[in-house]
């Protein structure tokens, strides 16, 4: 993989506090016990988390990587750094996304305020990687020229997926040459049938959750959507580096409200957004077990899994795209 240019100020958060979901069954299954999808080699012998931390890695020094796992899971996300850990961040309890994202930037906000900072999820597949990591940095380039804007990557939907967010685009935004970055009309969350139909029909794309924007930039967004949270996030950034921070940190979760970032802030903020298309890559969540199948039969990769835990429930599918506190961590390689 190409190494791209990388920006003093840019951060990149990795977001790893999922349990799992729909992949428990099959990775209990298969493993015999239960462990978080984005930690399991579905092919290959690297997991979906190792894939998105050397991504990552293309785009920042491991210093300005930002890891946030849940507590119960950092030994298992221990073992797969690779001497890449950077700051790994244990979640406290799981508030949903949005508490997901803001803890992190706090952390990153209380070391530079003007960062430039860059989403990963990481319970995605991406092919190919290098052309991946390319339209990122265009994402990145595009938040620090539309600095009041995040900046995220849709992909052109070749189902009618009804799990996946959808962005629908508006006129491509002055200034912006082939391919076009575009204005975002409207963001469509956990549609019906009908309407994600009639997203697709009108050119909409699947919402990856993959975006830059200034820190700075959401933030403000953060006080104007979940000001109830965003209290107790400025709260632990007077906080970092002192004798209290572990202990102000468990107090905030204790009282922490369980928002969802893509309902509660992007819904709410399409004329702060903008969208480039993921174009040239494959890309899938792998959070059902028939899309992880879909993915590796295009690919032609045989899965490390038995197939039959996927195809025991019915046809296979059709083609188609530890301590008490809470504190930042170190990890060391394995």
């Amino acid at each position: 993989m190409r190494t791209v240019t990388r920006q003093e100020q840019l951060w990149a958060i990795v977001l790893a506090g999922g349990e799992g979901g729909p992949m428990g069954p099959l990775v209990q299954q298969w493993l015999g016990r239960q462990k978080p999808k984005q930690y399991c080699a579905f092919v290959g012998t690297r997991s979906l988390f190792q894939h998105t931390l050397d991504r990552t890695a293309h785009l920042v020094p491991p210093e300005h990587i930002v890891t946030v796992i849940a507590r119960e899971h950092q030994e298992e996300a221990c073992t797969q750094f690779d001497g890449r850990a950077g700051m790994v961040i244990l979640q406290p309890a799981n508030r949903g996304t949005a508490a997901e994202v803001f803890l992190p930037l706090t952390y990153i906000r209380a070391r530079d305020p003007r960062a430039t900072v860059v989403m990963h999820p990481s319970d995605q597949f991406v092919y190919p990687e290098d052309r991946f990591v390319e339209i990122v940095q265009r994402a990145v380039w595009t938040a620090e020229w539309l600095t009041d804007r995040l900046a995220l990557l849709g992909v052109r939907p070749d189902s009618l997926d009804l799990d996946y967010g959808w962005i629908q685009p508006g006129r491509a935004l002055a200034g912006s040459d082939r391919p076009y970055v575009w204005e975002v009309n409207a963001f469509v969350e956990k549609p019906s049938a009908a309407q994600a139909q009639a997203a697709m029909i009108s050119g909409a794309l699947w919402n990856t959750s993959v975006l830059a924007v200034k820190l700075e930039t959401l933030w403000k967004l953060g006080w104007r959507c979940f000001p109830e949270m965003m209290g107790l996030f400025e709260r632990l950034g007077d906080q970092i580096g002192t004798a209290a921070e572990g202990r102000v940190l468990e107090e905030i979760y204790r009282t922490m409200p369980k928002r969802d970032f893509s309902a509660g802030l992007l819904q709410r903020v399409p004329d702060q957004s903008a969208v480039l298309e993921l174009s040239g890559v494959l890309w899938s969540t792998w959070s059902k077990p028939d899309r992880v199948a879909d993915t590796l039969r295009q690919i032609g990769k045989q899965p490390a899994f038995p197939m039959e835990y996927v195809t025991h429930g019915g046809p296979m599918p059709t083609n188609s795209s530890a301590t008490a506190s809470v504190e930042a961590v170190s990890c060391d390689a394995q």
